[in-house]
């Protein structure tokens, strides 16, 4: 079936925050938490083509 999301699609897992003693400080460009929030974004994104592939899972939990 097409339609069919494949069985090997398991659901995007979101990346690690930072602790705020892992800044430096220094001003880096690009800074710690800009990487995270790139990758925040990147993984949002995923999360919601998965649960389009995934409309019967619960929206609440996307594992569950």
């Amino acid at each position: 079936m097409a339609d069919r999301p494949p069985d090997d699609d398991p659901v995007p897992v979101p990346p690690i925050r930072p602790d705020n003693d892992e800044c430096c400080g220094g001003g880096c460009n690009p800074c710690i938490f800009d990487l995270y929030e790139e990758a925040r974004e990147r993984y949002e994104e995923a999360l919601a083509a998965w649960r389009k592939r995934h409309p019967d899972r619960s929206s609440s939990d996307p594992a569950g």
